[in-house]
């Protein structure tokens, strides 16, 4: 087993509750974590073994372009396309941050933890 990390995605989307959040969007911050068996990839040097990053990224930027009103609703969404593409993935921890919430005070961000397999038990 091994980790595939990718840290810092950042896009600029239209998710929240508020009406202003769907109309002006918002900046976001993904990071995301999974284990898998990559052993076959570490000995053949081969992408078909392993996670592809761009196809992992084009998967999330795909899914962050549909509007959604939670956070925690997202990442399961989010999780649940990853494991869809990725069957042998063991557990995804995915962390996702909106920046500048509107809160009415100032809050750099505010975030959410999604964890698979706990959060999907």
């Amino acid at each position: 087993m091994g980790k595939v990390a990718l840290e810092g995605i950042e896009f600029h989307a239209y998710h929240g509750v508020y009406p202003e959040e769907s109309i002006l969007g918002n900046r976001f911050t993904l990071d995301l974590e999974l284990e898998t068996d990559f052993k076959e990839a570490m000995l053949h040097d081969s992408l078909k073994d392993t996670v592809d990053y761009a196809k992992l990224y084009k998967l999330i930027k795909a899914r962050m372009d549909v509007k959604v009103k939670l956070l925690e609703h997202l990442g399961h969404l989010i999780v649940g396309d990853i494991l869809h593409a990725y069957p042998k993935v063991k557990s995804i921890r995915l962390t996702l941050k909106k920046h500048h919430p509107a809160l009415g005070g100032i809050v750099q961000y505010s975030a959410v933890t999604v964890c698979y397999p706990e959060d999907f038990a």
